[in-house]
């Protein structure tokens, strides 16, 4: 496989806010610059939410003006019309707008119905387009639901080609609590590129029942091109006992090179960079790639 595979590193966002420790400002800034220091370019950083409901996250504004002297293309969240004001202060020129293809899922995390969801995004989609601001769009719970089990993938269509409808210029398919299996995967993702364009769409895999990579192989061999992860594995779902989070990035690195898909990644920087913030976080890196290299350091170090 020699095509360019795009990774979307989303640790600093979707990551540390599922992590209990709050990391601070200048913390999350310094490990932004180490990933981009790895060779990251794609990054989310931020979201722009109620600091009662997520505190992990509060302070986004500055680390978004903290990083934007760095080379790369900076995401911010924003669930709305407000946050989307919040972000573009702060100097936002790519926000995320998130749906759920569960009304369940929808409900309990966003108060509102899958359509009443997507027209709170009409006029923030509207404002970017006149900003000149690009956005993305999240579809959660893909290949299944805490609230309402298995998910139809018509029900994923229908979200997903709204968003598209609506503006968004990549709609990142996220199985939430990482229920999924290779065969759903590609199920899924060809349902899907029958309503949005396949070069349109990420892979945004969680690895609680250890199944991503073989999800993303899958996702792959369909045409997709886009992986969500984060370093080390970090975040995690509320929803889901024992979810590592997000695919760990070097996992995906790994998996990738392997393939003959060239990176650019420096795996050394990018595991020192994982290794710093794990040890703010007072854990070990979900990643195996990271245990398996950091078991060498030591070895080689006795």
């Amino acid at each position: 496989m020699s095509e360019v595979v795009r990774i979307i590193e989303m640790g600093p966002r979707d990551g540390l806010q599922n992590e209990r420790t709050p990391i601070g400002v200048a913390a999350r800034i310094a490990f932004i610059e180490a990933v981009v220091a790895a060779g990251l370019t794609t990054i989310e950083v931020g979201a722009f939410v109620s600091p009662k409901a997520i505190p992990q996250m509060v302070g986004s504004d500055e680390v978004l003006r903290g990083v934007s002297r760095l080379a790369g293309e900076f995401h911010v969240l924003v669930p709305n019309l407000k946050g989307y004001e919040a972000a573009r202060a702060a100097g936002a020129k790519v926000v995320s707008v998130f749906a759920a293809a569960s009304e369940g899922f929808s409900r309990a995390n966003i108060n509102c119905s899958i359509a009443e969801s997507i027209e709170r995004f009409r006029p923030v989609v509207a404002r970017a387009e006149a900003d000149g601001v690009r956005v993305r769009g999240y579809v959660s719970c893909v290949l299944g639901c805490p609230y309402d089990g298995e998910i139809k993938p018509q029900a994923v269509v229908d979200v997903a080609k709204a968003l598209w409808d609506l503006g968004c210029y990549e709609i990142s398919l996220g199985d939430t609590i990482g229920v999924g299996t290779p065969a759903k995967a590609r199920e899924l993702l060809r349902a899907v590129a029958g309503a949005v364009p396949i070069a349109t769409l990420a892979m945004h895999f969680h690895d609680t029942y250890g199944q991503a990579l073989a999800n993303l192989y899958a996702g792959l061999e369909e045409g997709a091109r886009t992986i969500d992860a984060a370093a080390g594995g970090l975040g995690g779902c509320p929803f889901a006992p024992g979810a590592t989070g997000n695919v760990a990035t070097e996992d995906v690195v790994y998996m990738l090179e392997g393939l003959g898909v060239a990176t650019g990644i420096d795996m050394t920087k990018l595991v020192a960079a994982t290794n710093a913030i794990s040890d703010q976080l007072g854990r070990k890196p979900a990643s195996r790639v990271v245990a398996a290299l950091n078991a060498k350091s030591r070895r080689a170090a006795n």
